[in-house]
């Protein structure tokens, strides 16, 4: 069976390097941007298997447009958003009601800091494996 790969999208170059290396520890083949930009650019070429998105890069909802896009194009891709943007505004986002999915485009919101057994149960959840 081929690998699966995970798109993973962080302006912070440390936690995307981090989030690169569990990944891979995971089993799972990666490929990184730090940007929304750079994110679109490899969306228009390349479906992951699944993606791991930071909520605010250059623009504050970065990850929101970069979720809305990426299921437009490929509909059937699970989407996590890993954000610290709890912690640092005291604002929550979740995904639990229609209403929030209609709106938000992710099918997982997780707080940054997560533990990588918990990243990898969501991942292979999401990813039905």
């Amino acid at each position: 069976m081929a690998k699966k790969t995970i798109l993973i999208v962080d302006d912070d170059a440390d936690y995307l390097f981090q989030m690169k290396l569990k990944v891979q520890q995971f089993g799972f083949d990666t490929i990184t941007a730090d940007s929304q930009k750079e994110a679109e650019q490899i969306m228009a070429t390349t479906k992951p298997d699944l993606a791991i998105l930071d909520l605010m890069m250059e623009n504050d909802d970065s990850g929101f447009i970069l979720s809305y896009k990426m299921k437009k194009k490929y509909p059937d891709v699970p989407i996590i958003i890993a954000t610290a943007v709890t912690a640092e505004t005291g604002m929550s986002f979740d995904v639990r009601t229609e209403e929030e999915r209609k709106w938000i485009k992710a099918d997982l919101f997780l707080d940054k800091g997560i533990r990588a057994d918990q990243l990898q149960r969501e991942i292979n959840k999401l990813l039905k494996i």
